[in-house]
């Protein structure tokens, strides 16, 4: 056979053009793309595997056997054709059954054909199948033919997003985003919320990919990113960034690539080949997001989600799409790959509920989620592609699963659930005002935890004794500069305002693992989450801490004021953090400030390290409270981002629980108040459990106060502690059986 020295993509880009504008349904289109495909190439086979979920069908093909078509199926990975959809790379072998990988499907009867080319079917870096061409004598393909096929490949990529390839039968897997979809990711911040779907960015859907007039393509292009470097430019030049810093860096590193000749060059060679502009931008897109997903330098990757940004940003000028004056439904429910902290309260509570496809459990939105009480779920897997503007999602922050599209009978159950709830917070309401004493007379103090002043109003709505945890750490993270002092005072005495005497505990600025603010370098760490972060950082940077404790002092105004150093590991961090406070009210003093009428200052034990501290340190500090999220990770040494092994541990283990009860003894022994503050402290079994070994103060999220008050109010502590410790002499792994049982025995709904 005489194989084509050179390939012409433009002029087989016309035909497909012309192809893809011809009556028939869709598997009629994509027969008529292999014939295309196979002749244009002076190929004796071209195949299309279509993928669904992990699996790849043979959906169309010329040249393989007719009657293997949708029943020939391979699993990502597997074979040539898995291993292309798994690493988005092409393949080119002059002898496929040789190559690392393959697989026989002998009901193709692809064994005569030794030469193999493939590559993935991508759109925005996401695999939606495999395109093939092969041929009976080894070969390797030119590098025009594998730039050709790619070209194909990206056609097809942007029409079966249009639904091109829908048809009767087999085809009807291939109609895009009107199936329902169902995806299970982690818990971010507890509720449910039904509403609509709001993409934070919006995908912009090419009509029309196919150009036959590069020369007005090209201008298209140029223009774009002409808007789009003076749109950079702008931001360089904001007065808020005229100051040296590493935010300043990143932004000029930002400026480059928009600046970048080989990023240009090479979308124009694609518009050349016959492509419209956003496609030749969603092609180097495609590129740059495959590279993201196969690099673990962490510097590389911030880089290269740098340039996906730009794409994106180019992509709506080419579009006209600039995402200005577009009304929120009254349910809207956003959904995007990640958030910030700034970009989620510009929302704010005009959202029911979020849905991220990256985040972590203590990220910024995370925070912000819980401080504005809304149902969040993160890692929620593809959600981003499946996800369309004005689709119905149906959102369970308590389990982390997420119904886009949902049919009738999963909407109906889920809106059961809602209903349970809204009447179960009906009656919770009616315990407000009403002590959280048990029936065998002991008296808990709820307290509520907070990080904006928007949280305030739910105080005396959910019946808290005070604010137990107030993050102060948001003003930070929020901001692109460092908040001045005059501002933050002014924010705390606010705080003191709203609170209407009732005691708030403000807890230092605790930065570092994923609380990263932009104006601080970043230090790339093995493992953040025990390395420099919270009051470590606050000592080796002590004018951000000398700086928010005076903010702090004279936010007071003379009242009463309780301070909190995070993730004290050891007694002299909790000493050296104290020095600081009392040189500060010292120069305060000295200044004719105002001094707080008293000063609690505590620590917060989330560390294991810390419940062995000296007596001495038990008898300085003024209070404790307890980290339960951090301290059960540590404890466990279990990370609780990772899905693998945050559940295998259970806060109900008998050895956490003996735990827990070495240091309320300890506190006991030494007249040191305790608090826990955390998750479980708002999960009514776990509540009841810390209640009955000793706790007589919990912090919580406002939402949780009255599920964990109608326990209390229910239950014998005494008996509580009986069935515990019957159940610790068993040697059990976990009382939690045990507890369920009993309050099932007792009539105690839980």
């Amino acid at each position: 056979m005489t194989y084509a020295k050179a390939v012409d993509s433009r002029v087989l880009l016309t035909r497909l053009r012309a192809t893809l504008a011809e009556s028939g349904d869709g598997q009629e289109r994509l027969d008529r793309i292999v014939r295309l495909v196979a002749d244009g190439l002076a190929t004796e086979v071209c195949s299309v595997y279509l993928r669904r979920d992990d699996i790849l069908e043979l959906s169309s093909t010329e040249g393989l056997n007719p009657g293997s078509v949708h029943t020939s199926r391979l699993r990502v990975g597997q074979g040539l054709v898995g291993v292309i959809a798994e690493t988005a790379e092409p393949i080119n072998t002059r002898d496929a059954s040789r190559t690392r990988g393959f697989r026989y499907l002998p009901e193709t009867g692809e064994e005569i054909f030794s030469s193999f080319l493939g590559v993935p079917i991508q759109r925005l870096g996401e695999v939606l199948g495999v395109l093939v061409i092969q041929n009976r004598e080894p070969r390797e393909y030119s590098d025009d033919e594998v730039y050709a096929l790619e070209v194909v490949a990206m056609v097809i990529a942007e029409m079966a997003e249009l639904g091109a390839f829908v048809g009767p039968g087999p085809m009807e897997g291939a109609r895009p985003h009107r199936l329902p979809f169902f995806v299970r990711g982690l818990v971010g911040q507890e509720g449910v919320a039904e509403g609509t779907v709001v993409l934070h960015d919006p995908q912009i859907i090419i009509s029309d990919p196919i150009s036959d007039n590069p020369d007005r393509e090209r201008l298209r292009l140029h223009s774009g990113i002409e808007a789009l470097r003076a749109e950079v430019d702008e931001m360089l030049a904001a007065d808020y960034l005229t100051a040296t810093g590493d935010h300043r860096d990143v932004l000029n590193a930002y400026r480059m690539f928009a600046y970048d000749k080989g990023w240009v060059r090479r979308m124009e060679a694609s518009i050349d080949t016959g492509l419209a502009a956003e496609v030749a931008v969603e092609k180097e897109q495609s590129a740059t997001r495959g590279r993201m997903s196969r690099s673990s330098d962490p510097y590389l990757r911030e880089r290269l989600h740098d340039l996906d940004d730009l794409s994106n940003r180019l992509l709506r000028l080419l579009s006209g799409d600039q995402r200005n004056g577009h009304e929120l439904p009254d349910d809207a429910i956003l959904v995007a790959r990640n958030i910030g902290p700034g970009e989620l309260l510009d929302y704010g509570r005009s959202l029911r509920g979020v849905v991220l496809e990256e985040g972590s459990v203590g990220s910024h939105a995370a925070i912000v989620a819980r401080a504005l009480a809304i149902p969040l779920v993160i890692h929620a897997s593809r959600i981003t592609r499946e996800a369309m503007p004005g689709d119905k999602i149906l959102v369970d922050g308590d389990q982390g699963a997420v119904h886009l599209r949902p049919e009738e009978t999963v909407a109906k159950a889920f809106r059961e659930k809602v209903d349970m709830l809204a009447e179960a917070q009906t009656a919770y309401a009616a315990l407000r005002d009403k002590p959280a004493t048990t029936r065998d007379g002991t008296t808990l103090s709820l307290y509520m935890n907070a990080g904006l002043m928007a949280d305030l109003p739910s105080l005396p709505k959910c019946g808290a004794t005070g604010v137990g945890l107030f993050r102060t750490e948001l003003q930070f993270l929020i901001r692109t500069t460092v908040p001045k002092r005059t501002e933050l005072a002014a924010l705390y005495s606010r705080i003191l305002d709203a609170a209407h005497e009732r005691p708030v505990v403000f807890r230092t600025l605790d930065i570092g693992s994923d609380k990263v603010v932009p104006y601080m370098k970043r230090t790339d760490e093995p493992n953040p989450a025990l390395g420099w972060r919270a009051i470590r950082v606050g000592l080796d940077r002590p004018g951000m801490l000398r700086m928010q404790i005076q903010a702090l002092i004279r936010g007071a105004k003379g009242r009463a004021l309780s301070i909190m150093f995070p993730f004290v590991a050891e007694a002299r961090e909790f000493h050296a953090a104290r020095e600081v406070m009392e040189r500060e009210l010292v120069r305060e003093r000295q200044l004719g400030n105002a001094i707080p009428a008293s000063l609690k200052v505590g620590a917060m034990l989330e560390t294991p390290s810390l419940a062995y501290a000296p007596d001495s340190f038990f008898e300085q500090v003024d209070f404790l409270s307890i980290g339960g999220n951090d301290l059960k990770q540590f404890f466990f040494a279990a990370d609780r981002e990772n899905e693998l092994v945050r559940r295998r541990y259970d806060m109900l283990s008998s050895s956490f629980l003996d735990f827990i009860e070495h240091i309320v003894g300890r506190c006991s022994r030494h007249g040191t108040s305790l608090s826990f503050c955390g998750e479980d402290a708002g999960r009514p079994i776990e509540a009841l459990a810390l209640a009955a070994i000793g706790l007589r103060s919990l912090s919580m999220r406002p939402a949780s106060i009255g599920p964990v008050k109608a326990l209390l109010r229910q239950s014998d502590l005494v008996s509580a502690r009986a069935t515990i410790d019957a159940a610790r002499r068993e040697g059990v792994p976990s009382v939690r059986p045990a507890l369920e049982a009993w309050l099932q025995r007792s009539g105690i709904p839980h």
